[in-house]
């Protein structure tokens, strides 16, 4: 019993696994994040070229 809880508690693959996954989360939200800022200023520029455009006409 003390020889597989003692090769239990040497084993890191799991804690590999989890490292990737919170580095994948990180990336994922840093996705979102630049995608939601480049969304934001995307439609403000729109809406000012449509403005603009409006008014000229």
């Amino acid at each position: 019993m003390s020889k597989t809880f003692a090769r239990f508690m040497k084993d890191e693959s799991g804690a590999t696994a989890i490292e990737y996954g919170l580095i994948a989360a990180l990336i994922g939200t840093a996705i979102i994040v630049a995608v939601t800022s480049v969304g934001t200023n995307l439609s403000s520029t729109f809406t000012s070229i449509a403005t603009g455009v409006t008014k000229k006409n």
